[in-house]
């Protein structure tokens, strides 16, 4: 029986068993907190039908508006470094900034934390204009259903995305991927993402759990089954020993955390930061790490981590520093 037919025939917790034996035996203790960091709420595409950004598209009449000020992005880089916290990826809608600001907002933060950044800033024409300030690019395909993917996102091509993934690693780039489950595929849709890994020598894959946003087709739909979830990060992770696994769910499904450790996740992200940081919700991140047996990289407990209300990177950030800061310490903490 191979590991997609032990999802079907309800063997998950087997190949959760298998997935964690392996990661322990490869030495992958540690899990790392994931925060990926906005650009701007405005996507020029806007139709991705289970996306926030396409519920703004017709409210937005000037998009320059809907960008994030480039010293809120550094200042929340800078906190995330002192927190210990990983860059999951830089994140924007389709003609949000340009690549030169991209680039530059990329170094300033290659700078503070010393630490090269993914991007995920949709199909890119021009990564010959990027270098030592990012690590890798990740490809939006969202679903591992070829067919499904061209309904759902009818503006991102998956050959256009595979053709960037391909110039990406030409260029000396890691590659990832987002898949997001729940949102219509089925167990036998995997094939497809384990080809597609090996086709497009992908390094990471960044699972989320559909959140169902008002407005979108998807509103009313539900999260995936945590078991199936972690199935199907378990036979990839057993299919790929050594790539990196990043689990996105939501504060609302934390309880998911510990088992999707033990399938084999290496990091965990999709929590806001300064809102959950030093509640019981952050509290609870750290216990699902606990007790999965691992160890985790930053925290979401330790306030004396936040450090200054001054910037060590430049002053121009402290009004942002202070006010990430602030808005943690008024959180109730444990």
């Amino acid at each position: 029986m191979n590991l997609i037919d032990k999802i079907k025939n309800f063997e998950t917790l087997d190949l959760i068993n298998k997935a964690n034996e392996l990661s322990l035996k490869n030495n992958m203790v540690t899990i790392s907190l994931e925060r990926a960091i906005f650009l701007s709420w405005w996507c020029d595409k806007g139709d991705c039908k289970f996306c926030y950004m396409s519920t703004q598209k017709n409210k937005i009449n000037d998009p320059k508006k809907a960008r994030r000020k480039i010293n809120s992005i550094l200042a929340e880089s800078e906190l995330c470094n002192r927190l210990g916290w990983n860059i999951e990826f830089l994140s924007g809608g389709y003609k949000s900034f340009s690549t030169e600001k991209i680039k530059k907002i990329a170094t300033n933060i290659f700078t503070i934390t010393n630490e090269p950044v993914w991007l995920n800033i949709g199909i890119t024409k021009d990564l010959e204009e990027y270098g030592k300030e990012i690590v890798g690019i990740t490809g939006a395909i969202e679903t591992a259903n070829h067919n499904l993917q061209k309904k759902i996102c009818p503006s991102k091509p998956m050959s256009e995305i595979s053709d960037m993934l391909d110039r990406s690693k030409d260029l000396g780039f890691k590659n990832a991927i987002t898949i997001i489950l729940g949102i219509g595929e089925t167990p036998d849709d995997i094939e497809y993402l384990i080809q597609y890994i090996k086709d497009y020598r992908i390094d990471r894959v960044i699972f989320y759990s559909i959140n169902p946003h008002k407005g979108t087709e998807f509103e009313n739909y539900s999260q995936p089954a945590s078991l199936y979830y972690a199935g199907v990060v378990a036979t990839i992770r057993l299919t790929f020993p050594n790539i990196e696994i990043i689990c996105g769910t939501w504060s609302d499904n934390l309880a998911n955390l510990g088992i999707l450790i033990l399938s084999g996740a290496n990091g965990i992200t999709k929590f806001p930061l300064f809102k959950m940081f030093g509640t019981k919700y952050g509290k609870r991140v750290e216990e699902e790490v606990h007790w999965a047996g691992r160890k985790l990289k930053g925290t979401f407990t330790d306030k004396t981590k936040l450090g200054s209300l001054e910037s060590g990177f430049d002053p121009d950030l402290n009004p942002f520093i202070k006010r990430y800061i602030n808005e943690s310490l008024k959180n109730k903490y444990l």
